[in-house]
């Protein structure tokens, strides 16, 4: 039995199927399922606002572990999306799967779930603070300013985690493709 890697078809949607899509979108939206744009903006600007909170920890921390100003300075946090908001398929109201990638000398244990979680119990805006260590993997779950946040926490074998804010939002720099 042979394989082949060619598609099906080449031909494009036919009149009826370009019409059935723009009804299913039509009931889509009439329904609620998509969220505003409104809405979209929010999310990012959270998840701008977090992204400097963990980037601040990080620092912090490395200053109170007595490396130098440089380092302090160089110190950084990078927040990744995944599951259903970063493939785009979330619905309004659904929560945002972040995974946050901190230097070697930050811990889940006692920094992230201890210095991190004081941190965020004392940000205004985030309510419904529950750390659960101990779950299969490990998370943070919060809301903040009202959107639903999973977070979890892995540490990499640097001193300096690569900024990647530079890229493209698709582009995943070659170390965390390992």
């Amino acid at each position: 039995m042979t394989t082949s890697n060619k598609p099906i078809s080449l031909a494009g949607p036919v009149d009826a199927d370009v019409l059935r899509t723009a009804e299913l979108n039509k009931f889509l939206v009439d329904a609620g399922l998509y969220e505003t744009v409104e809405e979209s903006a929010r999310r990012e600007e959270v998840l701008g606002e977090l992204d400097k909170i963990v980037k601040d920890w990080v620092k912090q921390l490395t200053s109170q572990r007595g490396y130098t100003d440089q380092m302090v300075e160089e110190a950084n946090a990078v927040l990744f999306t995944f599951g259903s908001y970063r493939l785009g398929v979330h619905g309004p109201g659904a929560d945002i799967d972040t995974l946050c990638v901190g230097p070697s000398y930050v811990n889940r244990e006692e920094d992230f779930f201890i210095v991190l979680h004081d941190i965020l119990s004392q940000t205004e805006e985030v309510t419904h603070l529950q750390p659960v260590p101990d779950a299969h993997v490990p998370v943070m779950k919060f809301k903040f300013h009202g959107i639903s946040i999973d977070l979890l926490y892995a540490s990499v074998s640097l001193l300096v985690v690569p900024s990647v804010s530079l890229y493209p939002a698709s582009y995943v720099h070659p170390f965390f493709c390992l």
